[in-house]
């Protein structure tokens, strides 16, 4: 194998998240030709490759990730012209550009689901997981959606209940059936015939399920799971060990006719997104020597809700698993993304010096062994936003309101102008699907490229010095002990170098190894 094909291990790639990042229309949402003219402040920034979350025709239950047609760009962000010109225009740039596909589930409006609804002995009857209801009309099994109540709908027509392990609108296909998993194959070689450089394959570890339909078990209340964490008893979904309704062995049947026609694409590659009781080793299980997926990640990284987790339970536990299973797994992490609490709120909440705070953060996540994932805003170090309740788009944040706000906190628009309307997002005079909070406008690009001690200027510059240290981007890594409670320390190494971090993760001074570190400072020793 090249190298070249093994750009993405040496890569910091960045997620866009279409609807907030640029509106070049005037409607309040972004798209794609706004993506186009961003292009060049990425590839200014550094950023080598960018994960574009999806586009594709939907009736936006879920804001994307419910696909009513998986080869036409919903008009709402373009046209599959105008994703060409954005491809051709990354590539001219260096930029490799990789699509969300939403592979397990597609929308309830999708014609597919549309003629499997209609009878059980249809062309499409056994696309969906389709299930007879228990004598006493309850649903075939216990199964929980993630997005809270039970995964299985009733349709009056067929008479059946059919899957969904999110919202009900995201019905699941049937992995099991050839035809489906053909038909998957033919959606992905669509983008991959016009040119992406790879996938970020939305929840893939989900594609099967047990074929029989038996019953989760219960979780036991204050067991200790694999990731280091103790169970409580939060919603049904964390109250199940998942054993059945996902990571099913007949995946990696399909994961390996995947892999197959990625090898027809020479330079392409896939990331996984694994949500596991075991994600570990489960992530290896997929990835080990690349057999399956190149790379995969897990949320484990977007949790937790202060920065004295950062040490052992968010940073050296999952990395010590990882790489107690196998060296052979290349991880990939992300602090943030579209889904979860912005990393500066999160592990931040109550810093008085926020810009020092997300200089380490960037810090830490661009020296871990592995391919890191920057979100949106983080290069700007942005805190997440407070959404009035009337402005909720987010149907999670709906209906968990007061409790949670829901996702949309993360999802707000790009701030880039502080002075124009709409932060230079959108120049109109309606507004943005998401409200811009005043404390982004005054975090925006105009206010920090080209502005010394900026958190972009600190990335950008940061970015920069990690391409000079190839230590940094495929070396080893293991933990030093420390007996300050509020040091992290790992040594990066290979054959002909060695680069110790060192990070004072609280906000007081501490001596270490008879050095003063302030607080939130970084050390780096080469050796």
């Amino acid at each position: 194998m090249s190298k070249d094909a093994l750009w993405w291990k040496t890569a910091v790639f960045y997620q866009i998240y279409p609807r907030s990042f640029q509106d070049s229309t005037g409607n309040g949402i972004g798209d794609l030709p706004g993506i186009t003219d961003r292009l060049g402040y990425l590839a200014d920034l550094g950023i080598d490759a960018i994960w574009i979350s999806p586009f594709f025709k939907s009736p936006m239950a879920d804001y994307g990730y419910d696909v009513s047609d998986y080869r036409c760009v919903d008009p709402l962000f373009g046209t599959n012209e105008d994703f060409d010109i954005l491809l051709k225009r990354a590539h001219e740039l260096g930029l490799k550009i990789i699509i969300d596909m939403v592979l397990s589930h597609t929308s309830i409006e999708h014609p597919w689901f549309v003629e499997s609804r209609l009878s059980n002995n249809n062309r499409k009857a056994d696309w969906y997981v389709w299930a007879d209801p228990k004598p006493d009309g309850s649903p075939p099994n216990n199964w929980q959606s993630v997005f809270d109540g039970p995964a299985w709908s009733f349709d009056t027509r067929r008479g059946q209940y059919y899957l969904h392990n999110f919202l009900k609108e995201q019905p699941d296909l049937n992995f099991h059936n050839l035809d489906v998993q053909k038909q998957m194959l033919s959606e992905c070689e669509y983008w991959l015939e016009r040119g992406v450089d790879g996938f970020r394959l939305d929840t893939a570890n989900f594609y099967t399920h047990d074929a029989q339909l038996r019953d989760n078990p219960p979780r036991v209340i204050g067991e200790t799971i694999t990731n280091g964490t103790q169970f409580e008893k939060l919603h049904p979904y964390s109250m199940q060990r998942h054993l059945y309704d996902k990571s099913q062995p007949e995946n990696l049947e399909f994961l390996k006719k995947l892999k197959s026609l990625m090898n027809k694409y020479p330079g392409t590659m896939t990331l996984g997104e694994i949500g596991d009781d075991d994600p570990y080793k489960l992530g290896v299980e997929y990835t080990d020597n690349g057999q399956y997926l190149d790379t995969a990640y897990n949320t484990h990284f977007m949790s937790g809700t202060d920065s004295r987790n950062l040490k052992k339970d968010l940073i050296e536990t999952p990395i010590t698993l990882l790489q107690d299973i196998s060296l052979n797994a290349w991880p990939s992490w992300a602090f943030a993304n579209h889904d979860v609490v912005r990393p500066l709120t999160r592990w931040g909440k109550g810093v008085k010096d926020q810009k020092a705070f997300s200089k380490m953060l960037i810090q830490i996540l661009l020296t871990l062994r592995g391919t890191p994932f920057l979100y949106q805003g983080e290069e700007l170090g942005l805190p997440e936003a407070i959404i009035p309740f009337e402005d909720i788009q987010d149907p999670w944040g709906k209906a968990l309101w007061p409790e949670w706000q829901g996702r949309d906190g993360c999802r707000t628009p790009m701030p880039w102008e502080h002075l124009s309307d709409n932060a230079g997002f959108s120049r109109n005079n309606a507004g943005t699907w998401l409200p811009i909070p005043e404390e982004h406008k005054q975090r925006a690009a105009d206010l920090q490229v080209n502005v010394d001690n900026s958190v972009y200027e600190f990335t950008k510059s940061f970015l920069s010095w990690r391409k000079t240290k190839p230590v940094l981007q495929l070396g080893n890594m293991d933990f030093i002990e420390s007996n300050h409670d509020s040091i992290l320390s790992y040594r990066r190494f290979d054959q002909n170098s060695e680069i110790i971090c060192t990070f004072n993760i609280a906000e007081i001074d501490v001596i270490y190894e008879g050095k003063k570190l302030n607080a939130f400072e970084a050390a780096f020793t080469e050796n």
